[in-house]
C-alpha cells in the first residue's frame, strides 16, 4: 500500500500555479512543490487545442488528496482542471519522512 503521493495539477500560467502551491504549502497539505512551464495538446470542446500552461509536481500523503483536489477546484480557472495522484514506488527513506512531518 502506497502513503505517499505526487499530485500533478496543470494551471493556466505560472502566476495561478503558484497562487494554488502557495495556499496548499500554507494549508500543509503538500511539503513541497515542482512547477514546470509546459505546452499542452488536448482536446476541448470537440477541437484539439495547444496551450501554454504551468504544471505542479506536489509531493504529500495519499490520505490528503481529496482534500487538495478540494481546495484546488475552489482556486483553479478551468473547468475541469487536472488534478492526479501519481503514487510512490519507492523513495528516499530520509525525504518521505520529512514530507511526512512537513504535512501534519
Amino acid at each position: 500500500m502506497w502513503l505517499m503521493i505526487s499530485v500533478y495539477i496543470t494551471c493556466k500560467d505560472v502566476k495561478e500555479a503558484k497562487l494554488i502551491a502557495t495556499h496548499l504549502l500554507e494549508k500543509k497539505l503538500i511539503a513541497c512543490v515542482n512547477i514546470f512551464p509546459v505546452t499542452s495538446l488536448f482536446r476541448w470542446q470537440g477541437k484539439v487545442v495547444e496551450e501554454s500552461e504551468a504544471a505542479l509536481l506536489c509531493k504529500a500523503r495519499k490520505e490528503h488528496f481529496d482534500r487538495i483536489r478540494e481546495e484546488v477546484r475552489q482556486l483553479h480557472s478551468y473547468e475541469i482542471p487536472c488534478i492526479v495522484a501519481l503514487p510512490w514506488h519507492g523513495s528516499d527513506e530520509e525525504f518521505r519522512k520529512w514530507v511526512e512531518e512537513e504535512t501534519k
